[in-house]
């Protein structure tokens, strides 16, 4: 069984502020591990679907679970939805199996009402937060049971296609710039880069 603990110095370092939502990410990018039997994606094994939005803190959320998951942007293995919601559901890409879990409502609430949040909305930045409330909240989260904080539902198998990765690449007609090739669209100057169509300069 996976650790949450064990993620914690590589998602601060990540994360680049202490706060309770990236911890909450962790230990439920853990838990859906776990449920899943599945160990941190270095490749692609696993895949991300966040429901996730931006400008609130269901963003550190989405870093513990990209911490403990290995889902990561650059590796394209993690989409967001933006429902706002703090809740995500994890794909094991070669059985298409699934689980998806989600932060409890009334635990949601609470959160929002935590001695934390009431220093970000007075306009206290995160990092800036006193390690006198900050840290009890996180140490908190790290050691609650899961079954007070999170809603995990059943494994489910989903019809999730991967996309392949691309290896080829040619360079746009107009900028001039090399372009993986799948992104390249056919103009009046010949293939061009997605930018220069952007710039209505075909």
């Amino acid at each position: 069984m996976l650790e949450a603990k064990s993620f914690m110095d590589v998602g601060m370092a990540f994360h680049g502020h202490k706060c309770p939502a990236m911890p909450l990410g962790l230990r439920a990018g853990v838990a859906a591990m776990n449920v899943l039997r599945v160990d941190r994606a270095q490749d692609k094994e696993l895949h991300v679907i966040s429901e996730t939005g931006k400008g609130h803190a269901a963003g550190c959320f989405l870093d513990g679970i990209m911490t403990a998951t290995g889902c990561t942007y650059g590796k394209s293995n993690i989409e967001k939805l933006y429902y706002n919601k703090m809740a995500f559901t994890l794909i094991e890409v070669a059985t298409k199996r699934s689980v998806r879990v989600s932060l409890q409502p009334d635990f949601f609430g609470n959160m929002m009402q935590s001695p934390f949040v009431k220093q970000r909305q007075s306009g206290v930045l995160p990092q800036d937060v006193p390690a006198e409330i900050a840290d009890p909240l996180v140490e908190k989260v790290l050691s609650l049971p899961e079954t007070v904080f999170l809603d995990i539902g059943p494994i489910i198998t989903v019809d999730f296609k991967p996309e392949k990765g691309i290896f080829t690449t040619e360079c746009c007609s107009l900028c001039g710039e090399r372009v993986f090739s799948n992104k390249l669209v056919a103009g009046s100057a010949g293939k061009i880069c997605l930018g220069c169509q952007a710039l209505n300069v075909a």
